[in-house]
């Protein structure tokens, strides 16, 4: 990640406020009241401290921080350009964590670690990903360039790029034969997340399962097959 000055990441940052929140009317609206642009800058000047080898100050701005904020951010956290925090009470991001560069994350979410181990041991978030909220990113995982984590999953294990991930299973959608490009999932907290959006995405999955049944590629026991054919309950 290439360092820029201070000047030049507030720039940046206010920028994709902008660009990514429809309630952003003016530059001084954003930096007088954004909870979230304010985490963010208070970290990347903890984060210039932490690295030059003062971790008392760095720690005790993140603090601050925190009780200004309600937002949590390790100093040690590597943090990329263009950074967009949205409401962000209860956002946690921990020690180990790696974010790319035009990531957005929305409130409640936490990037945690799930060992003692002095050692990686929280997520890296690529580029261009979204965090919905109250989505739970736990362990030295890697969620990959442009994938989408809905609200509410739990992550534990990797997310291939561009998918999506849904649910507290945190099961992995829109990909292999199941992908439909033309009905994306939404993700709750988006612009686009409302429900007409979520029940025509659905549909088209029922559909492609239906799809893959006649193909036969693959098969349902006698008693579901005889309720899709009658178009009765269970």
């Amino acid at each position: 990640m290439r360092q820029l000055n201070p000047l030049a990441h507030l720039r940046e940052d206010v920028r994709a406020v902008f660009d990514r929140d429809p309630a952003a009317h003016t530059a001084r609206q954003v930096i007088t009241t954004s909870p979230g642009l304010h985490a963010v800058m208070l970290h990347r000047v903890a984060h210039r401290l932490w690295n030059s080898g003062h971790p008392f100050p760095a720690r005790l701005l993140s603090h601050l921080g925190r009780m200004f904020t309600g937002i949590e951010i390790h100093p040690a956290a590597k943090i990329g350009r263009r950074f967009v925090i949205d409401h962000g009470m209860g956002v946690v991001i921990g020690e180990t964590a790696e974010i790319g560069d035009d990531v957005m994350l929305y409130q409640g979410v936490t990037l945690g670690g799930t060992s003692l181990e002095q050692t990686k041991r929280h997520p890296t978030v690529g580029d261009g990903v979204i965090v919905g909220a109250g989505a739970k990113v736990l362990g030295a995982v890697a969620v990959g360039n442009g994938a989408r984590v809905g609200a509410g999953a739990v992550v534990v294990k990797d997310v291939p790029p561009d998918a999506s991930v849904i649910g507290p299973a945190g099961r992995v959608i829109d990909r292999d034969r199941f992908k439909r490009p033309d009905t994306p999932m939404p993700i709750v907290g988006s612009r686009d997340g409302d429900v007409a959006h979520l029940i025509e995405a659905l549909s088209a999955r029922v559909q492609v399962l239906e799809d893959s049944m006649k193909d036969g590629q693959m098969t349902l026991p006698p008693r579901l097959e005889e309720a899709f054919a009658h178009g009765s309950g269970i």
